[in-house]
């Protein structure tokens, strides 16, 4: 299953980490260099949970901004009451 948000379509985007070296101009420097440039991965913040959609409870994986954007429905919790028992052993 890939790392992709049901919702918003977020998932995995790819870049570069440059590492410097060196004193800044301003700092009173010669300035800095690159000394290495790697690629990286920007993971987006993808959770399962569990939520409504269309009428059943499912698992789905959505990006932590569409539940803090309330584009999820949660199921709602149980409401369980333990039975009472009336015939108490004598």
């Amino acid at each position: 299953m890939p790392r992709v948000c049901t919702f918003t379509g977020k998932k995995t985007a790819f870049g570069n980490q440059v590492t410097h070296r060196g004193k800044a101009k301003y700092l009173g420097g010669v300035g800095t260099k690159i000394t290495g440039i790697t690629r990286r991965k920007f993971k987006a913040n993808i959770q399962r949970v569990r939520a409504v959609v269309d009428g059943e409870v499912v698992r789905i994986k959505v990006s932590a901004k569409a539940i803090k954007m309330g584009l999820i429905v949660k199921p709602v919790k149980r409401k369980y009451t333990k039975p009472v028992e009336s015939a108490v052993a004598a």
